[in-house]
């Protein structure tokens, strides 16, 4: 079973910046697709960032230009750099790791806890 866990998350002002890390616990940053997504309170999860096995990143429109997904093969972590920060940001962030899980092509879905950014005006 792999396990996710997410840290960096906070509270910041309007304009700043914070960077989450979400650690795996078994070797699949580099293999698999990996996914930010976000809840705010009393809205539906919704997807932020991916970051394929190749390298292929893409964003919500949302967050382009501001948000920056990347990874550390090394350290089986994957990022999320946040800029300029709004408070419409403010929600739990979550990662996922859709990982190939039989040669047809399988897939299951890990999630971590979760991790809280506050955006104050």
């Amino acid at each position: 079973q792999v396990q996710l866990v997410e840290s960096g998350g906070g509270l910041v002002q309007a304009g700043g910046s914070l960077r989450l890390s979400c650690t795996a616990s078994k070797s699949i940053v580099s293999g698999n697709t990996m996914r930010w997504y976000r809840q705010a309170p009393g809205k539906q999860r919704e997807w932020v960032a991916t970051m394929t096995s190749g390298g292929s990143t893409n964003y919500a429109d949302s967050v382009k230009g501001r948000f920056a997904i990347s990874r550390d093969n090394t350290k089986n972590t994957v990022f999320l750099q946040m800029n300029n920060l709004k408070p419409e940001d403010t929600a739990v962030y979550y990662c996922n790791a859709e990982v190939v899980v039989n040669v047809e092509g399988a897939k299951y879905n890990h999630w971590g806890q979760g991790t809280q950014v506050t955006v104050s005006s």
